[in-house]
């Protein structure tokens, strides 16, 4: 009985030790399948650490390159500056393999989207190709997913030029300006901002029909002309047109000799410089890692577009940047003077533009009201900008930055206008629509804008 009892008692104590082994060993494995977890989570590659690999890989060129990015392709080989890194569209394409979309620009304000290849881990990230995938937002190629989920190119063969609502290189048309005059009891005086040739447009004033004496002044600051009229009774229900034969050519990046910089970059009082805007602004280039003025004013477009609506309520159309500010809504006004507002408290020089958009889709018609537009200084040029439009129609607004079309025409440009005569209110926050006062009040007055697109074989 006791030898039985003592096999008995050695077999459950083996079984014990068998166990208590096993035990061991699962547990030992399930802190090896944890600390195997968290190592591979830590060596998971981020959006920070392709961004960051991008990023000094074009540091070195730049270095290596006297302050250029190289693209050698097959028939172009470009000299171009970082103006984003595109994380938004960061893409994993395989086994410690990725992809980013990065914006570079030529001098001449030409933007391409390149397609950036990369390998590695999170500590030691290589570009091992770039293709040119886009040039001011058209498309060479573009995506397609294999069934077995990898992804290929697909050529996009003749790509429209035609961009929704833009027309590129050259525009023709005549632009009639017309104001209808209210009943008049008494006298009344009136200013209107009257269009002027630049390098980019040239404007012939066709005529100028207007009851009673009228005169041109100018204001100095910016070398806007305005037609002054002083009105009567007599005048009442009366029309006035200015109507303009226009050239105009698509606008990019251009120099301009002698620039006063620090007139672009003074605040006026609905575009103030702030600590304010100051904050804002350096938050929105901490956090896309711009450094240099053409990826900084790049992330205060994005910022705008980011958090903006376009919405015609409340007290939009003033161009008051604070309460684009607050609102987070308004129209074209609302939009670029944020923006400026933005760009000058981080030492970036911007001005601000005010004309009328030409349809694209017909010929001939009304204009639906003034637009107006920016240009920011970067690289020893002026870089024209329309974010509200960008905002409204995201595919263009890799365009939008660096590039204003040829369907519009410029009326004024500059804010806080001052001129005399002027009217009693003071100065003008900016030119767009007519000002109209009667016994120094301001009062309304109806305007229409339309025009008629000539054959690209008509002369001017």
């Amino acid at each position: 009985m006791k030898h039985t009892h003592f096999t008995k008692s050695a077999v459950f104590l083996k079984a014990i030790c068998f166990c208590s082994l096993i035990i061991v060993q699962i547990g030992c494995t399930v802190k090896n399948d944890k600390q195997y977890q968290e190592e591979q989570k830590s060596n998971r590659v981020k959006i920070e650490d392709v961004d960051r690999g991008i990023r000094m890989h074009i540091s070195k060129e730049v270095a290596a390159n006297d302050g250029y990015f190289h693209y050698d392709g097959d028939t172009l080989a470009l000299e171009l500056k970082l103006v984003r890194v595109h994380t938004e569209y960061l893409s994993v394409l395989g086994s410690n393999e990725f992809f980013a979309c990065v914006d570079l620009a030529t001098v001449d304000g030409d933007v391409y989207d390149v397609d950036f290849f990369l390998k590695g881990t999170a500590d030691s990230m290589e570009v091992t190709s770039t293709n040119l995938h886009k040039l001011n937002g058209k498309p060479y190629y573009t995506w397609k997913q294999a069934k077995d989920k990898t992804w290929t190119t697909v050529p996009v063969k003749n790509a429209s030029n035609d961009l929704l609502g833009v027309i590129e290189g050259q525009d023709r048309f005549t632009f009639t300006y017309q104001v209808i005059l209210p009943e008049l009891n008494t006298e009344a005086r009136m200013w209107l901002p009257l269009a002027q040739s630049d390098r980019f447009q040239q404007i012939e004033r066709q005529q100028i029909n207007a009851p009673g004496d009228y005169r041109i002044i100018r204001e100095v600051t910016h070398g806007n002309e305005i037609l002054f009229m002083e009105l009567a009774p007599v005048h009442s229900n009366q029309v006035v047109t200015v109507t303009y034969n226009v050239v105009r050519e698509e606008k990019s990046p251009y120099r301009e000799d002698d620039i006063n910089r620090d007139m672009y970059l003074t605040g006026t009082p609905l575009i103030p410089v702030t600590e304010r805007f100051a904050t804002i602004a350096q938050e929105a280039l901490i956090k896309r890692n711009a450094s240099t003025p053409l990826s900084e004013a790049r992330a205060l477009y994005d910022y705008v577009i980011d958090n903006m609506r376009y919405a015609k309520q409340g007290t939009y159309g003033t161009g008051d940047a604070n309460y684009a500010c607050d609102s987070k809504s308004g129209n074209c006004t609302e939009f670029h003077s944020f923006f400026i507002a933005l760009a000058m408290s981080v030492g970036i020089p911007a001005r601000f533009a005010v004309g009328a958009s030409i349809p694209s889709e017909r010929d001939e018609g009304g204009v639906n009201g003034y637009h107006c537009w920016a240009e920011f200084y970067a690289e020893g040029k002026w870089w024209p900008v329309d974010i509200s439009e960008a905002n409204k129609y995201t595919p263009l607004a890799t365009y939008y930055f660096g590039h204003h079309p040829a369907n519009r025409i410029e009326f004024s440009r500059g804010r806080n206008l001052e001129f005399s005569p002027g009217p009693a209110s003071g100065s003008v926050p900016f030119m767009a629509y007519p000002i109209f006062e009667i016994n120094g009040e301001s009062a309304h007055v109806k305007t229409n804008f339309s025009f008629e697109r000539k054959s690209k074989d008509a002369s001017s």
